[in-house]
């Protein structure tokens, strides 16, 4: 299951997968990681993606060489399920988000059940955006689903703010609704028609003559936009 969110301009693709268990056959394992790379290869590459999923395999601990893709602080050793994770990290320029962040094992472990432990539950984004995590760890108690601790992750996108365009000064009419103000108003524009009560014929020059004395009489603004204020 996938979905598309926008959070300021961002687009953020969320996808939510369960993968083979480890009994399963390995055609059923394939088909499931063919139709992954395709959700994934139909996000624009400008775009977050972030995967939450429960792959029933285990990546393993320590993955000397493959930094770019995992960190070092898995649970147990990799399995086959668990390298096809990795396979799939490579081949969509992903990571595994869990293991990158130094943890007790009780927040490492999302699976318990039985006395047995497993890290089977992973995050993933992609490569290029690994530097927006900032944290991720298992939230113990906290059960997601039936033997299945939750994983929870926080990420802080990079926001880029629009410029804004200057607006043009305008003049301040609305002052001429005081009574005293409307009265400057009119001498000064008898004064401007050199004592005529009488526009110009030319509506060009009347219209500037108007303009260029309320602008001395009332002002202009200042141009400067005024910031959006919160709903």
């Amino acid at each position: 299951m996938s979905m598309k969110l926008e959070i300021e301009g961002v687009m953020m693709n969320v996808v939510s997968a369960y993968a083979p268990q480890v009994g399963c056959e390995m055609e059923e394992k394939e088909e499931f990681w063919n139709e992954l790379d395709e959700v994934v290869e139909s996000a624009p590459k400008e775009e977050r993606v972030v995967i939450g999923a429960d792959f029933n395999g285990h990546v393993g601990e320590g993955n000397r060489g493959e930094e770019e893709v995992m960190g070092r602080y898995g649970v147990k050793k990799r399995n086959v399920e668990g390298q096809m994770v990795v396979d799939f990290e490579k081949r969509m320029e992903m990571a595994v988000v869990n293991i990158y962040f130094k943890k007790r094992e009780e927040h490492r472990v999302t699976y318990k059940s039985g006395g047995r432990c497993a890290q089977v539950d992973y995050i993933l984004c992609r490569r290029c955006n690994l530097k927006e995590i900032g944290d991720c760890k298992v939230v113990t108690g906290e059960n997601a689903a039936k033997q299945h601790w939750m994983v929870v992750c926080r990420m802080t996108l990079e926001i880029k703010k629009r410029k804004r365009g200057k607006a043009e000064p305008r003049i301040k009419w609305w002052k001429l609704k005081k009574g005293d103000c409307w009265v400057e108003f009119r001498e000064e524009l008898r004064q401007a028609l050199g004592g005529s009560v009488e526009l110009p014929v030319d509506w060009a020059t009347s219209a500037e003559v108007v303009r260029e004395t309320a602008r001395k009489v009332v002002g202009v603004s200042s141009g400067q936009r005024k910031e959006d204020k919160e709903t």
